[in-house]
């Protein structure tokens, strides 16, 4: 279960007929309720799909490792770059933080969680960059983001809600951000402290040490520190 919880294991996952039907991995007991949410969505004029869902340690890690290098932008709270050489270690551990799951505490690794969009709406040749501008109001994705909050609400949306709801001064809020709740939430339940240092120990990663030291409060603050609907009662 380890394995899973970090993103090191793949049996979880759908069969490749059904990830090359949503373009994307995911975790085998989210392919029916996805599904019946794109049947849903597409009587409403939306054509939901999946922009992620599955990924792997090693994934996250080169996400994590070009981030801490300036191969990648880190974005401040607002999407804006920041220049990450005045930040401290400290700092720029968070900043990745806002945006980014340290490897091995990421909800993409359990192949519940999804980044979503409206392809009827995309421009042929355009580059999803999953930030505010596309999913609020007045953005291309915001109707369909606006459909699904109703579908939340009012708790018809086939077990799927969004961990980052809104902002809880850790990870930015994400509306294209879905999760299926019945699996995730006992996953959440078991990635614990010790299952996330000792991935992190074992890994090659930028800014190790100081993500060792800060990690009790990495954990409290940007794994979970999340909508409610995703904790095991």
């Amino acid at each position: 279960m380890t394995a899973v919880l970090t993103g090191q294991a793949q049996h979880h996952l759908c069969k490749p007929a059904d990830a090359d039907s949503f373009g994307a991995r995911v975790h085998q007991e989210v392919v029916e309720p996805f599904r019946r949410l794109q049947s849903e969505a597409r009587t409403a004029g939306f054509d939901l799909q999946i922009h992620s869902g599955y990924r792997s340690f090693e994934q996250q890690l080169s996400i994590w490792n070009r981030k801490a290098s300036g191969k990648l932008a880190v974005l401040d709270s607002d999407a804006v770059p920041l220049d990450i050489e005045v930040l401290s270690e400290r700092q720029l551990v968070f900043a990745i933080l806002r945006w980014s799951a340290l490897p091995g505490g990421s909800r993409h690794h359990w192949g519940t969680d999804l980044d979503v969009y409206d392809a009827a709406v995309t421009p042929e040749g355009y580059d999803i960059e999953l930030i505010p501008e596309e999913v609020n109001a007045g953005g291309m994705f915001g109707p369909l983001h606006e459909w699904l909050d109703e579908r939340i609400a009012a708790d018809d949306c086939f077990g799927f809600f969004r961990p980052y709801d809104q902002d809880r001064q850790g990870v930015a809020p994400e509306r294209w951000h879905l999760s299926y709740a019945p699996v995730a939430a006992v996953y959440l339940e078991q990635l614990t402290t010790d299952v996330l240092r000792a991935a992190v120990e074992q890994a090659d990663i930028l800014l190790k040490q100081t993500v060792l030291f800060l990690l009790d409060e990495i954990y409290e603050r940007f794994v979970t520190n999340v909508n409610t609907l995703g904790r095991v009662s």
